[in-house]
């Protein structure tokens, strides 16, 4: 865990340094014993190398006896990556200064569940996708700003925390849609035409209803012969509004089945140019030199899958430099989007390790 903690810093590209904590813990004296069973796979962070016997400044052999080691070969894993990648991509969330909200912290979640999510402190109107949490309410002209967005056609995610803060402040000349102040124990989930997908345990989420026709719901949750929408689209002056149900325990995004992400992702995300498909807590960095990062948290192995552009015929792994052939699928029409076709990679993660990736494109 102090491994990923130190990577996801480094990933994301920004500071000028990292501050290591703490000074207490970093002084423990190494236990083989806390090396955990993933350890026998060949994961990203290797207890071996910690203990590995190194050579001072002196030349002479010492072995590392203290949890210092820990954080340089931390550091020693994605040296080699660094430098190759570009400046990150997400999508954008505005977060005004000083705002709070019933969705604190959300955009935590977000990310653990592979949505590639930058907040940014002004409302990005340049952006094709904006999401918007329970936060943004802090902006007394929020509703001008969705309303205008739309009207440039372009597609603004809000959750069902800002649905909730916003319904009785204009949002309804928008689209009828509003929390009921109900929630429901939801386990199956309806994607696509007709598929239903299960998830391993129940998971609370708030009923939001809505006026049929008027909009439409793209995933759904059932329970016995009624259902909710998890994701909820409505058009309006050619853009899309669309409403993203988060469960009352924001770590239950993550244990949403994977078909169910999956389905969200790629409209949520669908601006970038990596969409992962992959089940929760395994996390996507995307960045604008045609690199990527895939990051699994789980316990467990893997086998993740990227949506990328038609135009990408090959995957290289900037650490083992192997290549990871794409291959073609039609993507159907959706959501306002004629059908169109992309190219599609899958590939084994560790446990708690991470990917990097750069995409070779070839002729069509």
């Amino acid at each position: 865990r102090y491994a990923e903690q130190l990577w996801m810093t480094l990933f994301a590209r920004a500071a000028p340094e990292v501050t290591l904590f703490d000074i207490r813990q970093m002084l423990y004296p190494l236990d083989p014993k806390k090396s955990a069973p993933r350890q026998s796979l060949p994961t990203s962070f290797s207890f071996k190398k910690v203990i590995a016997p190194l050579k001072g400044a002196d030349g002479a052999e010492f072995t590392p006896a203290l949890y210092a080691r820990v954080a340089g070969v931390s550091f020693e894993a994605v040296d080699g990556v660094l430098g190759k990648l570009g400046k990150p991509l997400g999508v954008k969330s505005y977060k005004p200064y000083n705002s709070q909200g019933s969705e604190d912290f959300l955009q935590n979640y977000l990310g653990m569940a592979g949505f590639p999510v930058e907040m940014v402190p002004e409302f990005p109107v340049d952006e094709p996708v904006v999401l918007l949490t329970a936060q943004a309410a802090a902006d007394p002209k929020i509703v001008d700003l969705i309303e205008a967005q739309l009207a440039h056609g372009k597609t603004v995610v809000i959750t069902s925390g800002l649905l909730k803060a916003l319904q009785t402040r204009g949002l309804r000349r928008i689209v009828e849609l509003e929390d009921s102040g109900r929630v429901a124990s939801v386990s199956q989930f309806l994607v696509g035409r007709g598929e239903i997908v299960s998830s391993t345990t129940p998971i609370l989420i708030p009923q939001v209803t809505y006026r049929t026709n008027d909009s439409w719901e793209l995933v759904s949750a059932v329970a016995g012969d009624n259902g909710w929408p998890l994701l909820h689209d409505a058009d309006y002056l050619g853009g899309q509004l669309q409403v993203l149900t988060i469960p009352e325990n924001f770590s239950d995004l993550s244990n949403y089945p994977e078909a169910v992400l999956d389905a969200i992702r790629r409209v949520v995300t669908r601006a970038l140019p990596v969409k992962l498909e992959a089940p929760g807590k395994v996390s996507l960095f995307v960045y604008d030199n045609g690199t990527f990062i895939v990051h699994n948290f789980r316990d467990e192995p893997v086998n993740a899958g990227v949506g990328l552009a038609a135009g990408v015929k090959t995957l290289t792994d900037l650490v083992s430099g192997d290549k990871v052939t794409t291959s073609e699928r039609q993507e159907p029409a959706r959501f306002g989007a004629p059908a169109s076709a992309s190219r599609a990679a899958t590939f084994a993660v560790a446990p708690h390790s991470f990917r990097a990736f750069s995409m070779v494109e070839g002729p069509e």
